[in-house]
Order: structure tokens, then C-alpha cells, then sequence
């Protein structure tokens, strides 16, 4: 059986680069962004992955229902047992969705959500200092918040109800966060095994 971690936060929390500093400490663990398993589908040249290739080509949104297949797709051709996904949900509509889709799924257990917390300031810095691109000004930057913010405390409730939402402070130095989610994580790898 396949083990999910869910790596969620703002714009600028620094959550992909935790998530992958995680899984290159633990070469038991897979990461993945969304993006990168749309990406990847679409270089397989698989049905699926045509399809997604049909949707970005037009510029269009990839739908729901293929993203959480290629997110499913993806888990379940990984060669690790435990995965990270970051950046998802980024939605009430894609958490109940997932939601879902994994209680119909017997091989995949969703082990924790893990948020990444910063302050809007925080968060604002790092991606106007980061300068990697058009995208990285103000006015993206309070629209992508704002699409953050919007379903952040419903996702929070609903993995809370679940008892596997975990929160750890962003405002730190990365070593303090990466020692923080890779102790989360661990522990959860651990009772796994122990479990087994």
C-alpha cells in the first residue's frame, strides 16, 4: 500500500523545496509537485497523458477529474512506497474530490496534511525577492494569496475532523522546517513499519 504526505502552504512558503529537501534526506520517499506529474503524464505520451497535452496546448486548465487521475496514475507507478505531493489541494472543490477518490481507493493511505505557515508578509518577501519571473510581482502575488486564502480554513477543518492536519511555522530557518516535517514524517514511516 501506497503512503501520501500532503505538503500545502502559501505562495512563498517555501513548501516545494521543503518537500524535496524531505524526500532527498529519505530515499524511501518520492516528491512530487502537481505540475511536474502533469508534465510527466504528458511526456509518457500515454491516453492520458494526450489528453492533458490537448488541454495545455490551448492554454486551457487541466480539469479536476484528470488531474486527480494523473495525481492517482502517479502514485501508484512510483517505485517508492511513501509519496509527497506539494501544492495540493489548492481548493475545497479538489480536496473533497481527492477525498473522494482516495476512500474508493484501497491502495492508497493518506497519512497527514502538513501546512507550511507564513504570514502574508513573509510570504510576500520571499516571492517579490525570488524574482524568478513576470509572475513574481505584486499584483500576482495578492491574487494567488487571495486564491490560497479563500478555501484555507475549510481544507484545515476538514483534514483537522480527520486528525491529520499538521501545522509548523514557515518563519524559521530551513534547516529548523525540513528537521520539523522530516520528524512528522518519520514518525508516521515508523509506525507504518511497525504497523506492518
Amino acid at each position: 500500500m501506497k503512503k501520501l504526505f500532503l505538503i500545502i502552504g502559501a505562495p512563498g512558503s517555501g513548501k516545494t523545496t521543503d518537500a524535496s529537501m524531505v524526500a532527498k534526506i529519505n530515499q524511501s520517499i518520492a516528491h512530487y509537485s502537481t505540475g511536474d506529474m502533469l508534465r510527466d503524464e504528458v511526456s509518457k505520451k500515454s491516453e492520458l497523458g494526450k489528453e492533458i497535452e490537448s488541454y495545455i496546448s490551448q492554454g486551457n486548465l487541466v480539469p479536476l477529474d484528470i488531474v486527480i487521475n494523473t495525481i492517482i496514475s502517479a502514485i501508484k507507478n512510483s517505485t517508492h512506497d511513501f509519496i509527497l505531493i506539494d501544492g495540493f489541494p489548492r481548493s475545497v472543490e479538489q480536496m473533497q474530490k481527492l477525498d473522494e477518490v482516495l476512500s474508493d481507493e484501497k491502495e492508497i493511505d493518506l497519512l497527514n496534511v502538513i501546512e507550511v505557515d507564513v504570514s502574508e508578509e513573509t510570504a510576500k518577501q520571499r516571492v517579490l525577492g525570488r524574482n524568478r519571473g513576470s509572475d513574481d510581482n505584486e499584483e500576482v502575488f495578492y491574487n494567488r494569496m487571495k486564491v490560497f486564502l479563500e478555501p484555507i480554513k475549510e481544507i484545515r477543518k476538514f483534514y483537522t475532523d480527520k486528525g491529520i492536519y499538521k501545522n509548523i511555522s514557515g518563519e524559521r530557518s530551513i534547516d529548523e522546517i525540513v528537521s520539523e516535517m522530516n520528524e512528522i514524517i518519520g514518525k508516521e514511516i515508523l509506525n507504518t513499519i511497525e504497523n506492518f
